[in-house]
């Protein structure tokens, strides 16, 4: 994993652990490859690279201080 890689898997990870703490998510962690991470979302465990999982929290995180 490079630098860049490693930079953007530890946002990441704050993100989640952001939206995990107002209640946004249900579960958050590394997937089975390295270039993913796992999120509980509803109920159901989503699988998606780096770069998606990124956007997709930073928007639920957003919606919900807009709300």
């Amino acid at each position: 994993m490079n630098s860049t890689q490693a930079t953007l898997r530890d946002e990441v990870r704050q993100l989640a652990q952001e939206a995990f703490q107002l209640k946004l998510i249900s579960g958050h962690g590394d997937g089975a490859d390295i270039n993913e991470y796992q999120i509980v979302y509803q109920g159901k465990p989503r699988h998606l690279p780096l770069e998606q999982a990124r956007f997709f929290l930073v928007n639920l995180i957003y919606r919900n201080q807009i709300c």
